[in-house]
């Protein structure tokens, strides 16, 4: 999930995507030669670097014109991440804390190498033994993404506009059923963040993680369908799951975390905790 940062990746060959000339994304070299067709929108390749014009000096000019040339492109066969298109917007800004400069559809923010921000949930129950267990979901096989694969209890991409426990309790609702009384209990714990690239282009995203303790009686639901199934597997199932290929990448990431942070993952005998913790906060 880090693989940007090794010396086979794209990164060397990308060029700074800037607006009024701040850093927000990467371009990846074969999406470049694309944004020359649109001169009133993206500025020529200069120093390294592809800006919007000068001229789009507002959010709103901004997200629409960059909007106007994304749908022109949803024709161009090289860019299959846009036959995923979502008609979601997303906020494009410098770090999380700074006013959004503009938006941009979901399934463009691969184009650009924008950050992307999410949020997950580790659903658990506690035996009255104290042992622990943890919800999992198994994705759909119709999801666009990775489908099939293990999930955690609720997850979700962070909308334009939309606040993170807010997103939180909507993703509980919609995809397992969670009632809004219980996931308000849910704690922020922290994040994990990753870059990767692939043919689909640079993918520079932050998951919000957030911990849930749930009532023993209580057994999440399939709600819109992103799912089809959910398990309640005892910890050490999981940490033998997560050495499979069955998660789904980025999950396997938020779990992991979960197994660091609880103490199921120790430093006196697991030879890689150092790198996991490192590989879990990558600077984005």
């Amino acid at each position: 999930m880090n693989d940007f940062y090794s010396p086979e990746s794209c990164r060397a060959s990308c060029l700074r995507f800037e607006i009024d000339g701040t850093q927000v994304g990467w371009i990846p070299p074969q999406v470049a030669p694309l944004l020359t067709r649109y001169p009133e929108v993206f500025e020529p390749p200069h120093g390294g670097a592809v800006s919007l014009c000068r001229s789009l000096d507002s959010y709103g000019r901004r997200s629409e014109a960059v909007d106007g040339a994304l749908q022109a492109l949803r024709q161009e066969p090289s860019l299959s991440c846009l036959r995923g298109w979502r008609d979601e917007k997303y906020s494009v800004m410098p770090k999380f804390s700074d006013p959004p400069l503009m938006w941009m559809e979901r399934a463009a923010t691969s184009l650009f190498g924008v950050r992307r921000y999410g949020v997950h949930l580790n659903g658990y129950v506690v035996s009255d033994s104290g042992e622990v267990s943890m919800w999992l979901g198994r994705r759909s096989p119709t999801k666009q993404t990775y489908p099939g694969l293990l999930d955690n209890v609720a997850a979700g991409g962070l909308a334009a506009n939309a606040g993170v426990k807010h997103t939180l309790v909507k993703e509980c609702q919609e995809e397992a059923c969670i009632p809004a009384a219980i996931a308000e209990k849910a704690r922020p714990v922290g994040t994990v963040s990753y870059t990767y690239n692939n043919e689909e282009g640079v993918f520079a995203e932050s998951q919000f993680v957030f911990d849930l303790e749930l009532p023993l009686e209580f057994k999440p639901r399939v709600g819109d369908g992103e799912v089809q199934e959910f398990y309640l597997l005892p910890i050490d199932k999981v940490k033998e799951l997560l050495a499979t290929d069955d998660f789904k990448p980025n999950c396997a990431m938020v779990v992991l975390d979960f197994l660091i942070r609880h103490s199921f993952i120790e430093p006196d005998t697991e030879p890689c905790y150092q790198e996991f913790v490192t590989g879990l906060h990558q600077k984005l």
